[in-house]
């Protein structure tokens, strides 16, 4: 890449709440100049990237990645959680950009993968990545994101989302079949995500006390987290001890599915912060608990992201991709 502004561009992160930017030096993915706004403030998505380009001082910047928290399927993007909804191409010309490059939000997770430091992940159990192989990404928050990473050779690598967060969940355990039970009766279809959410941490403390014959009052997913950390309340601490166990199961069928031996990474906002209880929990056992494949699965690396913004990193990282792979001259 040539020198100067070339060099850099802009990358968002857009949830239903927040919408992240940041200036990327392309050669290197470092961040800097970001900032965060809430997306009410703003009427667009072109009005919000306009205003921090305006903040920032960056209109030579003509290279732009967001990723976003919905589908991104042809040319007009509608946010599942928010009410922007705008055309990739005409938003592309009003801003008369060179490059506007619109992504799942998960798509950019899966995209910083080969970007991470040492530093910004933490192994959980054993296994050994192996270059050149696919890569599985997961991550707990509002919802549960599902995603994986294929390298394709030369730096260069096919980010695959999904919806794996919706497929069936299964109960291996007496309590499990309470709590599929449980949660059939109260949503009809029981996935991953049921559980391995903040709504699902707050469903499974309520389930758990029910197959215990208890009756306790709800808990934020927050409150659970906090207990559970602070050992102050033993039905929190079962029920995260039951999330990082579903979590393992979950992060196992993955590594089966597409053979991913360059590792299991697992994102979002509610396993980082979780971590000082992660490795005394089942997850790994359960990740490996696959019967005639559990050796396959054991030599698998799992991983916590610990990045502060994967999301902005991937979109960075597939933009710089995208860009590379042009034709000169366009």
């Amino acid at each position: 890449m040539a020198k100067g502004a070339t060099d850099f561009a802009i990358v968002a992160d857009i949830g239903g709440t927040n919408a992240r930017f940041s200036r990327v030096r392309l050669t290197d993915l470092s961040l800097d100049k970001v900032q965060v706004y809430p997306c009410a403030q703003f009427a667009s998505l072109s009005d919000a990237l306009q205003h921090y380009r305006q903040q920032e001082q960056l209109f030579d910047l003509l290279d732009v990645a967001i990723a976003i928290a919905c589908p991104v399927q042809g040319d007009v993007v509608q946010m599942t959680n928010f009410h922007w909804t705008f055309s990739i191409q005409q938003m592309r010309s009003d801003l008369q950009l060179n490059t506007l490059l619109v992504m799942n939000d998960f798509t950019a997770v899966a995209m910083c993968l080969p970007a991470l430091k040492e530093t910004d992940r933490i192994q959980c159990g054993q296994g050994d990545v192996q270059l050149n192989h696919p890569m599985a990404v997961l991550g707990a928050g509002t919802g549960l994101g599902v995603g994986h990473l294929v390298p394709l050779g030369s730096q260069q690598y096919l980010p695959l989302p999904g919806e794996g967060g919706h497929v069936d969940w299964a109960a291996t355990t007496e309590q499990e079949w309470f709590i599929q039970q449980f949660l059939a009766e109260r949503y009809g279809h029981v996935s991953p995500e049921r559980l391995l959410s903040g709504p699902g941490l707050e469903d499974l403390y309520q389930a758990i006390a029910a197959y215990q014959h208890k009756t306790v009052e709800p808990l934020s997913a927050a409150d659970i987290s906090r207990h559970a950390l602070a050992g102050s309340n033993e039905l929190a601490e079962q029920t995260v001890a039951q999330f990082f166990a579903s979590l393992g199961s979950v992060a196992g069928n993955l590594a089966l599915t597409l053979s991913t031996l360059g590792g299991v990474y697992i994102g979002g906002g509610i396993v980082p912060k979780l971590l000082p209880l992660l490795g005394s929990s089942d997850f790994r056992q359960r990740f490996e608990q696959k019967g005639r494949f559990a050796g396959f699965n054991e030599r698998i690396a799992t991983f916590v992201i610990t990045a502060d913004q994967p999301g902005l990193t991937g979109a960075g990282m597939y933009l710089k991709q995208t860009i590379i792979s042009q034709p000169q001259g366009e």
